[in-house]
């Protein structure tokens, strides 16, 4: 079953009642009996209020009511009244609700279709009166869902009213508004009302204005055709006071309402929906009339071209200020008014012609000029641009006109302008740009600056014309000048002969002096003050100018002569001097093209001139030092450096003070990196090479440079190359003169990390065999620690490590970089103090900034010890002004921390570190127990040479006499390249405690070598017993088979010497280019790092273990001889004998270098130290004693070569002895039993593929293993 309500509206209305309605619609239910009952029921209801009757004028029509009965469900009529007039008056307005039940849903779709087709008013005439119907609306319409639930909703523009919605339940699916009016609830109200037309149709809203901005004042109105003071307005659900920003006013005129809301000021907060309601409460129930707007408070957001620079030549400069909008919306305002304002669609643009007029005075003044847009609404904002006028400049050179310098001297230019920009001046030379590190500007007033020039050593890269460029904005003034270098030499290229010599009395002498270029001078030379005319000769390019000078001794002084080279401008350079010693005639010894001299007199010369791939000649740097020797004249010393490091310093050198310096320097800097690799060879071997490679690196540091990879590479791996280990030898040269080359070479290192310039890249890291560089850029948002760690794996893991806490770093400028180097061969190359026995005992590590002033930074560094034996360690810093500017150790500021295998060094500076330390006494023998073992080393390597030196000397004299069989021969061979390897390994022993003597370093070239001979002979020794072990292992095991003496001799050299070199070689090319071939302190094998050692340990121990197995299988063999078995006399003998040196020499040398071994632990007793001291010094002896002079037959031989009455006689001693005297009776635990054994052992039998013999022979000889 379906309810609907009807509006309707009545305009005259007369008494008349009808009655039937319930009825006739029981029984004829149809759209045009509802419709009359409608009129009639108004009618009646018209009449009753007319007669002011209390007449319940609503009929509940229930045309499904049962039986079709008529049944009258009463209500409150719901009337607004609209005009109030008495009886007689003007006629009265109803609205009238009706409610209708029905149950076919589709009478109320044909009921709104009715309605919408009549035309209105409807006029119904009664008896007594006339009634006009305006209106005729569906407002409510309620049914049942299928849960049973009653839902009443209200139809399109009508909604329920607050009271209604509050007071009953919301249908589920309706969800209220801010205002809590809703379109369906879940009842009918028991006393109505039904649902109202919407306030929105009845008032009109309107904002003023329309388009908001922030500042703006909005007015906002709303009016409704209402009687009603009772007016709320909302913002966004929340209640606006009439307070602060807000104001809100009312007025009623003439029954119309009208209520204004007025923002002051408005910002973004106040965008959203705005609603103004108005509330009826005349009639019975309260009406609520309700509008929303929503308003958008839009921003001002202005941008504004940036600050710019206007030069003053009349050029048109626009300055802009956009906003997201239409700026129509605005009105634009420039302030100063000096230009012209035009707008585009959301722009203002203000042109201004910078004439002079225009430009104000002085130049270089900032004007401010402000765009203003407003929208007359009370919204005002602004943007300021800052215009900078700029004079035209004109700058002038001082001097003006073309100016001639000497090449080497230096000479300033001035630029001057009548502007003051500073920011935008250049110089240029040949169109080629000039280093700006070169020239400087000040401002020296608000209309002057000036720009100097400075060049401290002219160059021909100098010549040509300067041009001064003065920028502003775009536009650029210049001045240019010319000046010309002339040629002039420089002192130090200017070649001396003879730089100092000897002179004789009354003999012509020549002297010279010679220079590169074709340029021509008047050359003077000034002997004892007095000049001398010059003569020039020209070799290609090598000019000399000479002078024969005649001495005529007058007053028995030192002659010293000099030349004076003048150029065509009159400038004159003069040369070094030229140390000339007076000689009497009778005196000399040597003379020649070298010059005179006496015995053992030195004359210093200039080297050769060289000859280029072109041909020509030209000076070489550097000296020779000639000494007399009886007749002739002999190289003492050549300092002469190499051609391509010649070229390199003379390029290094003019580079220096080249206008294109920093540009050029990453090329050249390439090509000394490749120059220094090719010639390697040569600065090992010279020091005056390695000193040209020292001064280049010392001039290319002063050139600042970005820190670009490949740059950095470059100048490290040059630093690389001289400081390897093959160049040892070399620095120990320089530090013996005293030069304080290592100090430069550690200076350059730091200013080229001083110089480097932070790119958009952190600093790169540098890796090298013994150089490694690390660093960081200091940043705004640097918070953490400077914390760079370096390992050496060449140098057995030499590390260290540097900390700077962040508390340092974040006091540091922004940009600044630090930067650490860590050498792990610096500390061989850097002298020690001459005082002290201490040693550095890790890596140096250079740490610097680019920071001008001083920089106070606590920095902590951790070195891992060298040597772990050393203790007392000493924290210490390079001082270059220690030692007269050479340099040296200082502990000033350094405090160390010793643990265990690192020492820990805090420093409150900065600049290059490392650690001193002492010997360590406790744990290795020194003082007087380290003097002894000194003397038993040289006493028994002495005694063991001439034991050794007689030993050969007794092979070689009794040669032929004991080598008449093959076993006699092979072991003759083998004792005597015993002797011999054992001769050489004890040489370069003897060589090698030398050098530790004399405190020389013990990594260099001839250490090496020590090390590499020393290695290689004493496996010889010990491959040579094996052979000889061998030997006699082959000789007793394969009796019936036999070969060559070439091919044994083939078998036993290939074993003695090919074996010890193959095992030599190996250990130095696996370990040698990782620097661990020998170890820090000794020229030797390592053992710490690499264990190198065990390439000689392992072979020897190993042989030692052969030939003990030999000695065991020999004595079986000898116990249990094969049936049948016969050696010869001579045969048995030989072989006796190689077994008891075998069984002698083996077990000495194993336990020689076991002792050895035990020496190695750290803390070994001194009792090991002196057990190998002794058995090692005297293994020369052993050899003579137990190979040689305890061998009968030797001295047998000895005896019959140099006393034959006495050989007779020993010889029928011999003889008449026969078979009943052992031979080799010895005094040897196991020689009673070998001759006992032997005597009753049946046969040997010897075979052998000689021609001449073949023997079968019973004897009773004892053998004696051990001699």
């Amino acid at each position: 079953m379906k309810k609907s309500s009807f509006q309707l509206m009545e305009s005259q209305t007369i008494l008349s009642q009808l009655r039937f309605c319930n009825k006739i619609l029981g029984e004829m239910p149809s759209l045009g009996m509802t419709v009359f009952c409608f009129l009639l029921l108004i009618v009646t209801t018209s009449t009753h209020a007319l007669m002011e009757v209390n007449f319940d004028p609503f009929v509940y029509l229930s045309p499904d009511g049962e039986n079709g009965t008529k049944e009258n469900v009463p209500t409150e009529l719901h009337k607004q009244k609209r005009q109030v007039a008495t009886f007689g008056l003007s006629p009265m307005e109803y609205k009238i609700d009706i409610e209708i039940s029905y149950t076919d849903p589709s009478l109320l779709e044909a009921i709104k279709d009715y309605f919408k087709n009549l035309s209105f008013p409807v006029i119904v005439n009664t008896l007594d009166a006339a009634m006009n119907i305006s209106s005729l609306n569906v407002t409510t319409v309620c049914s049942l869902t299928s849960n049973n639930e009653t839902h009443c909703s209200c139809e399109s523009g009508y909604r329920w009213p607050a009271a209604a919605c509050s007071a009953n339940s919301i249908c589920p699916s309706t969800i209220p508004t801010q205002e809590e009016i809703c379109d369906c609830i879940t009842q009918v109200p028991s006393q109505g009302p039904y649902c109202q037309l919407q306030s929105e149709d009845q008032t009109n809203f309107s904002v003023s204005p329309e388009d908001i901005f922030q500042g703006d004042t909005v007015k906002m109105k709303c009016v409704i055709q209402l009687d009603t003071g009772n007016v709320t307005w909302y913002h966004s659900g929340h209640v606006i006071l009439n307070r602060g920003r807000h104001s809100i006013s009312t007025i009623i005129i003439e029954k119309t309402t009208t209520s204004i809301l007025k923002i002051t000021n408005v910002t973004q907060d106040d965008t959203g929906p705005y609603t103004c309601v108005f509330i009826d409460s005349s009639v019975s129930s309260t009406l609520e009339f309700k509008a929303t707007r929503n308003v958008t408070v839009a921003p001002i957001n202005i941008m504004q071209s940036g600050d710019t620079k206007v030069i003053c030549d009349g050029t048109k400069v626009s300055l802009r200020c956009c906003i997201d909008g239409n700026i129509q919306y605005f009105n634009t305002t420039w302030r100063p008014n000096t230009g012209t304002a035009s707008l585009t669609p959301n722009c203002t643009k203000y042109t201004l012609q910078a004439s002079h007029s225009q430009c104000p005075n002085p130049s270089d003044k900032e004007i401010t000029y402000t765009c203003e847009l407003s929208t007359g609404n009370g919204a005002i904002r602004s943007k300021t641009i800052n215009v900078t006028y700029l004079q035209i400049a004109k700058p002038e050179i001082f001097p003006s006109t073309k100016t001639q310098v000497s090449e080497g001297h230096n000479f300033t230019l001035i630029c001057t302008s009548d502007v003051s920009n500073c920011d935008n001046v250049t110089w240029k030379i040949q169109s080629q740009m000039i280093d700006s590190r070169l020239y400087s500007c000040k401002v020296e007033s608000p209309s002057k600056a000036r720009s100097i020039l400075t060049v401290n050593s002219a160059t021909q890269a100098w010549n040509g014309t300067y041009t001064c460029t003065s920028f502003q904005k775009s536009l650029s003034s210049s001045s240019s000048t010319t000046v010309e270098i002339v040629p002039l030499p420089l002192k130090q290229n200017i070649v001396l002969d003879p730089i100092q010599g000897f002179i004789q009395c009354n003999v012509p002498q020549v002297l010279k002096c010679c220079i590169n270029g074709a340029e021509n001078y008047d050359v003077i030379f000034t002997v004892q003050q007095t000049e001398c005319k010059s003569v020039k000769n020209t070799q290609g390019n090598l000019v000399c100018y000479t002078c024969n000078y005649t001495e005529r001794c007058s007053s028995k002084s030192n002659v010293v002569a000099y030349c004076t080279f003048v150029n065509r401008i009159q400038d004159k350079v003069i040369s070094s001097l030229m140390n000339l010693s007076i000689i009497l005639g009778n005196k000399v010894t040597c003379s020649g093209s070298i010059g005179v001299g006496q015995q053992g007199a030195q004359i210093t010369k200039p080297c050769p001139a060289s000859q280029g791939v072109n041909g020509m000649s030209t000076t070489v740097r550097g000296t020779v030092i000639y000494v007399c020797n009886n007749t002739n004249w002999e190289v003492a010393r050549n300092s002469c450096i190499s051609d391509q490091i010649n070229t390199l310093l003379d390029r290094a050198e003019s580079l220096v003070y080249d206008p294109q310096a920093e540009e050029q320097l990453p090329t050249y800097l390439e090509i000394l990196h490749n120059t220094t690799l090719k010639e390697q060879r040569e600065i090992n071997t010279s020091p005056a090479n390695l000193v040209a490679v020292i001064t280049i690196l010392d001039l290319v540091s002063n050139i600042p440079t970005d820190a670009k990879p490949r740059t950095m590479e470059n100048f490290l791996s040059t630093v690389n190359t001289i400081v390897n280990n093959s160049t040892i030898l070399a620095w120990k040269d320089l530090n013996n003169q005293q030069t304080g080359d290592s100090s430069r070479l550690l200076d350059s290192v730091e200013k080229f990390s001083r110089s480097l310039r932070p790119t958009n890249n952190p600093i790169p890291s540098i890796t090298n065999t013994n150089v490694q560089l690390q660093g960081i850029v200091i940043t705004e948002n640097s918070t953490w620690d400077y914390n760079k760690s370096f390992t050496f794996s060449n140098s057995a893991n030499l590390s260290g490590n540097v900390l700077i806490t962040r508390n340092n770093i974040k006091n540091l400028t922004e940009k600044l970089t630090i930067i650490t180097v860590a050498f792990s061969t610096l500390r061989y190359i850097l002298p020690n103090p001459n005082e002290t026995v201490k040693d550095v005992n890790g890596l140096v590590m250079m740490t610097t900034t680019n920071s001008m002033g001083p920089q106070v930074l606590e920095i902590s560094l951790t070195f891992a010890k060298s040597n772990s034996s050393l203790k007392e360690p000493q924290c210490v810093f390079w001082n270059f002004s220690h030692s007269a500017a050479v340099g040296g150790w200082d502990d000033t500021g350094c405090h160390p921390k010793d643990e265990g295998d690192n020492v820990i060094c805090t420093c409150n500076h900065l600049t290059s570190f490392s650690i001193l330390m002492s010997f360590d006494r406790g744990s290795s023998p020194s003082g007087a127990k380290l003097q002894s073992l000194d003397y038993i080393t040289y006493i028994g390597l002495s005694i063991s040479i001439v034991s050794l030196m007689i030993c050969i000397l007794i092979e070689s004299l009794v040669w032929k006499y004991v080598t008449k069989n093959r076993t006699s021969y092979m072991r003759h061979i083998c004792i005597l390249n015993i002797a011999v390897s054992l001769l050489l390994a004890d040489s370069w022993f003897i060589v090698t405690a030398f050098i530790q003597d004399k405190k020389e370093l013990v990594n260099g070239n001839v250490c090496i070598a020590a090390t590499f001979f020393i290695h290689l002979f004493y496996l010889s020794l010990f491959f040579w017993m094996l052979a000889l072990g061998l030997m006699i292992f082959y000789r007793l095991v394969f009796i019936l088979h036999d070969t060559s003496k070439t091919i044994q001799k083939a078998i036993a050299f290939s074993l003695g010497y090919g074996c010890p070199l193959i095992i030599s070689v190996i250990t130095i090319a696996v370990t040698q280019p990782h620097n661990t071939y020998m170890r820090e302190n000794a020229c030797w094998l390592n053992w710490e790092k690499s264990k190198a050692l065990l390439a000689f340990i392992i072979p020897a121990l190993i042989i030692v273990a052969v030939n003990s197995i030999i000695a065991v299988v020999i004595l079986v063999k000898i116990l249990r001889p094969a049936i049948g078995e016969k050696p010869s006399k001579q045969e048995r003998s030989s072989l006796i004998q190689a077994i008891k040196n075998v069984a002698t020499l083996t077990p000495l040398f194993g336990l020689t270098w076991g002792f050895g071994v035990a020496t190695l632990s750290n803390g070994s007793p001194i009792v090991f130290h002196i057990l190998f001291t002794l058995l090692n010094a005297f293994q020369g002896l052993f050899i003579l004693v137990f190979g040689t002079l305890r061998d009968k037959k030797v001295v047998e031989a000895l005896l019959n070569k140099y006393s034959l009455g006495r050989w007779s006689t020993q010889q029928t001693k011999s003889t008449s002895l026969g078979d009943s005297v052992p031979a080799f009776s010895m005094s040897c635990p196991f020689s009673e039993a070998l001759n006992n054994l032997s005597g009753k052992a049946g046969k040997y039998t010897i075979s052998s593929t000689e021609a001449t013999t073949s023997f079968s022979e019973r004897t009773s000889n004892t053998y004696s293993v051990f001699h």
